[in-house]
């Protein structure tokens, strides 16, 4: 392994990252998420109890709740980072580690396969029973190809939030840029929705979100399109049909694997009795969704994530060595 030039055990950030994501997302596609004691489901224990001491229905409160928070995660994975530099080993097995908890790739084709071995079966009501584990749909409201086409809109844009987002930020940042990646995303699930209670405490969260989200939609769109089985199609339906969404990122990823896939996504959402008419992405190309486009969307995303570690981690080295050439 090369050495930093600051000391004989030390490794350079940008060798870390490459080696550690790699491990990270191999130990993602062997064993997916842990059963118990995840680290994400920690924090957001946490954020909860944040929440419950802060909350007032203002904008500013929901700020501090979104700076505490996530400021809090990132200063512990610095912390953690600055802690196992000086150490080859334990600094590519802190990045390898954070990356498996952060990345959900596995867990995430590991439901949307369970509904759609359901569908298959023809057990609509197994199917409604875990939907809710992919998105926050409401299950009653959605028959057989709704069901379908919602696992192939999650597929799509957890993709991009729970895979290729994350080891964006892991190449920017390292362990604190995937810890804090990570952290955004859960805040902006737990209190980003438009509810109620959340509309104006939510409202920096879901900012955040947003702007942390963008590279990381951009690159998924990108990868889906390089790697779907219709790169023109996709390309098509992204510059077309991407900004008519409401989300300024899930627009681009799924429309993309829309066209990637030669489906129609988008068209009439319920969530908790609230029904969006959404705009229909790739509708002049595309068909219906089927029960057999959730396994394919599920290998494109696969697919996708494999190609952003190669491009995210070639990025970091790339970008190393040009620091390096001018130092």
């Amino acid at each position: 392994m090369p050495a930093e030039p600051g000391g004989p055990g030390v490794l350079r950030p940008d060798i870390t990252f490459a080696y550690g994501a790699a491990a990270g997302l191999a130990g993602d596609l062997l064993l997916g998420d842990p059963r118990r004691g995840h680290p994400v489901a920690v924090f957001g224990r946490a954020a909860a109890a944040v929440e419950r001491g802060l909350w007032r229905d203002h904008r500013g409160w929901g700020a501090l709740h979104t700076a505490v928070c996530t400021g809090g995660a990132v200063a512990a994975g610095a912390l953690a980072a600055a802690c196992a530099r000086r150490s080859r080993a334990a600094a590519v097995a802190l990045t390898a580690t954070a990356t498996w908890a952060v990345v959900g790739g596995t867990s995430l084709g590991r439901e949307a396969r369970a509904i759609g071995g359901a569908l298959a079966a023809g057990d609509i009501e197994v199917a409604r029973e875990r939907l809710p584990h992919l998105c926050g749909r409401d299950p009653q409201a959605l028959d057989g190809p709704g069901i379908a086409r919602a696992v192939v809109e999650s597929v799509a844009e957890n993709t991009s939030d729970a895979v290729v987002g994350a080891l964006f930020w892991g190449a920017v940042g390292g362990v604190p840029g995937l810890v804090g990646f990570r952290a955004v995303n859960t805040l902006d699930a737990m209190v980003g929705h438009k509810s109620p209670r959340h509309r104006r405490y939510g409202w920096a969260s879901a900012r955040l979100d947003d702007i942390a989200g963008w590279p990381g939609a951009r690159l998924t769109a990108l990868l889906a399109t390089a790697s779907g089985g219709d790169p023109r199609g996709a390309v098509r339906a992204w510059r077309r049909d991407a900004a008519k969404h409401p989300s300024p990122n899930a627009g681009p990823v799924e429309a993309a694997f829309a066209g990637a896939l030669g489906v129609r996504l988008g068209g009439t959402l319920s969530y908790g009795g609230r029904v969006e008419h959404r705009p229909v992405l790739n509708g002049e190309a595309g068909r219906a969704v089927e029960v057999a486009d959730i396994e394919r969307a599920v290998r494109l995303s696969r697919r996708v994530g494999v190609l952003a570690l190669a491009v995210c981690a070639g990025g970091r080295l790339a970008a190393g060595a040009l620091r390096r050439r001018r130092s």
